[in-house]
């Protein structure tokens, strides 16, 4: 699986089908939630990566929250601190630390 299916995957399995845990490539990551907003998240690997998803925060002021608000299911993956891109709907958006972190 290249790093684009495996975050639309991820995606699929959190936020279409509201699985508890996320299974990529014969391993299983528990699905978490935030404290406050109880959003939920997932910590997994791709390849030597560690990644962090995190559901969209609908009450922010970006524009994905404003999707969200209007019901778009969102989540956010972040790799080394820095924001790689987020799948909406099933679309992957990637950002350009995509790039400088070399993923692919």
């Amino acid at each position: 699986m290249t790093l684009a299916e495996t975050l639309i995957a991820v995606w699929q399995q959190v936020l279409a089908e509201g699985k508890t845990a996320v299974e990529l490539e014969g391993r299983r990551y528990p699905v978490g939630h935030t404290r406050a907003r109880k959003l939920r998240t997932v910590d997994f690997s791709y390849g030597t990566h560690r990644l962090a998803a995190i559901e969209q925060n609908p009450e922010t002021k970006s524009r994905w929250a404003a999707l969200a608000r209007k019901g778009k299911r969102i989540l956010q993956f972040n790799c080394e601190g820095r924001y790689i891109g987020n799948v909406c709907e099933g679309r992957l958006m990637r950002y350009p630390a995509w790039k400088d972190l070399r993923l692919t």
